[in-house]
């Protein structure tokens, strides 16, 4: 597990100022804030962020040495990210999307179906991003209690039950042949 969470990014600027366009993917979107100073991918730079005011799909914040528009534009794109350590606890069946990507996925016979490359929620329910074993395919597949009974962060794995359709069909063959 990776020590930092990525908890939002810069979508640009804000104004001309250089106050900074911010988006968070925290539960409770203010809470970004709490968890300043941030830092760039791998602890490039830290970040002290002060959330000004909501705007719409985000907030307005000001970072120190950021004074001017083509300042706040060029950090555009940067993902932030907090220490593990200032995050809340979650409950047993609740995961950071961080700690999912690049485990292995196997069917509940125990055949490797892939390894997980994204998570994405587009307003339902989250997605695995499967990166199929020995292709270069990927496929969907739901994040739900009944699609994804087992999560073992421990052992670097999740079991899956991945409804009909969603593999191609040499691999749905290959798994129910064994």
């Amino acid at each position: 597990m990776t020590d930092l969470i990525p908890v939002g990014a810069i979508a640009g600027a804000y104004g001309v100022r250089g106050e900074l366009r911010i988006k968070s993917y925290c539960a409770v979107p203010e809470d970004i804030e709490n968890y300043s100073p941030l830092w760039t991918e791998g602890r490039g730079k830290q970040l002290a962020l002060a959330i000004l005011r909501p705007i719409k799909n985000g907030f307005s914040a000001r970072i120190p040495d950021v004074a001017s528009k083509e300042e706040a534009d060029a950090m555009r794109g940067t993902v932030l990210y907090a220490d593990r350590s200032q995050l809340p606890s979650l409950p047993d069946d609740e995961f950071y999307y961080a700690d999912l990507i690049g485990l292995e996925v196997y069917d509940t016979g125990g055949v490797l179906l892939g390894r997980v490359k994204t998570v994405n929620n587009h307003g339902a329910d989250d997605l695995l991003e499967l990166q199929l074993a020995g292709k270069t395919d990927t496929v969907f597949l739901p994040f739900t209690k009944a699609a994804v009974p087992t999560v073992d962060l421990a052992a670097g794995r999740i079991v899956a039950d991945p409804p009909l359709g969603i593999l191609p069909e040499s691999e749905t063959a290959e798994s129910s042949a064994d």
